[in-house]
């Protein structure tokens, strides 16, 4: 079998998972009320889930060069959409705060044991450990400061991590500005300026410490400042774009949740019209971010003029607009169809899990399997890795369960 029938393969059991349990909306102008329901949302953060496994899955090494080098790898449509799956976890989480804000009684009495420290801290921790723990087991060697650094949470023992750090700061963000001030044009105007400012931080701070010293001090292999550990590439916190580039969906989800029925009255005149328009807005944000990052390119630093933030800036900036129309066109969409299903319905309920685990199932599967690109070895790599990730989820759900509910 050719490797490249494996992308074919895993693209079609993609969108089959997208019609089975999918239902349209009778006639011209009627949605469906339940598009942005907690069902239906469940099933597609376990789209997103997938999505986010498949993406990582792509980006191996030996994914990268089965073709060959210089021709696209196999699953190469994931490659470079990982922050696509990932703002769809941001637009929920955006809208499920300004819902139960909007819904729920004194949702802010609690809220930070509740939604921050009991969902999001406490299991982080629990994934350090279990993280640590197998570095140990596997015999990876870190220097002690960053031993420590890692258990304060100050750097990542899992790279894939930084997920619910920066979750965590805007649920503080929100919980601040939307407890103490009354106005909401306010509050969102200081939530956008939240996310702004740490997409601008990333921009300055760059892929790793560049302003550890002299101007390109990276480029010279024998540069003293390559033996601190904490110089190296995507070890810092915001040390990268993904920590920024789809974070701007959270906000996107909280003015659709503000504003739902507003949206779906625009939307019931002309929305095939609409939709389209969308679609067609959607490939040309989507061309100008990719002719962005093409021609200047988040990581700056390897063209020797320095740290690069102009390029970077540049580039932060034409993912905002490619982010945004990206959710408006899912939830589009949503307004007429939408699916359910047990497979993503299950995935949705580990969605979280998935993504704290799945690094440790592909190095698993990595030491497991030799290093070959032949088609039969791709594929049990492909679904050893949706395995391993889908029995470690559980495990670590299980395990998280177990201790939020002796320290509650």
């Amino acid at each position: 079998m050719s490797v490249s029938y494996i992308s074919y393969i895993t693209y079609f059991v993609v969108a089959v998972l997208l019609v089975i349990g999918g239902k349209f909306a009778k006639g011209k102008v009627t949605f469906h009320q339940d598009s942005t329901s907690l069902d239906v949302t469940k099933s597609l953060r376990g789209f997103a889930a997938i999505g986010v496994i498949l993406h990582h899955i792509s980006q191996q090494d030996v994914f990268q060069r089965a073709n060959g080098w210089g021709k696209p790898g196999v699953l190469n449509f994931f490659v470079n959409a990982g922050f696509f799956f990932v703002a769809i976890f941001f637009f929920c989480s955006g809208y499920g705060l300004i819902k139960s804000l909007n819904t729920k009684e004194n949702y802010l009495k609690g809220f930070l044991k509740k939604r921050v420290v009991k969902t999001i801290v406490i299991p982080f921790y629990i994934n350090v450990i279990l993280y640590a723990i197998f570095n140990v087991i596997t015999r990876v060697k870190l220097a002690p400061g960053r031993w420590i650094c890692n258990f304060l949470g100050l750097s990542l023992m899992n790279e894939y991590a930084w997920y619910p750090i920066v979750l965590t700061i805007l649920y503080l963000a929100f919980y601040f500005i939307f407890k103490n001030i009354k106005n909401r044009k306010i509050c969102f105007a200081l939530m956008f300026a939240v996310i702004i400012v740490q997409g601008i931080f990333f921009c300055f701070n760059g892929h790793f410490a560049w302003w550890a010293g002299p101007k390109n001090w990276w480029l010279n292999e024998l540069a003293p400042q390559h033996k601190f550990w904490w110089t190296e590439e995507k070890i810092l916190l915001f040390s990268g774009e993904w920590w920024v580039n789809s974070s701007i969906a959270l906000f996107i989800g909280m003015l659709f949740a503000q504003n739902e029925e507003k949206i779906r009255g625009w939307f019931s005149k002309l929305y095939l019209l609409k939709l389209i328009l969308i679609i067609a807005l959607f490939i040309i944000c989507n061309f100008f971010s990719s002719m962005a990052q093409w021609k200047l390119g988040y990581w700056s630093e390897w063209n020797g003029m320095g740290p690069g933030i102009k390029n970077k800036l540049i580039c932060y900036l034409s993912q905002l607009p490619q982010v945004t129309i990206f959710v408006i066109m899912i939830f589009a969409i949503m307004l007429k169809y939408h699916v359910q299903n047990p497979i993503l319905k299950f995935f949705g309920n580990i969605s979280f899990e998935t993504y704290m685990m799945n690094l440790m199932a592909l190095t698993i599967m990595g030491y497991a399997l030799p290093k070959r690109t032949n088609a039969m070895h791709l594929v049990i790599n492909e679904v050893g890795v949706l395995a391993v990730t889908i029995a470690l989820a559980l495990i670590y759900k299980w395990i998280c369960k177990q201790i939020t509910k002796r320290i509650s």
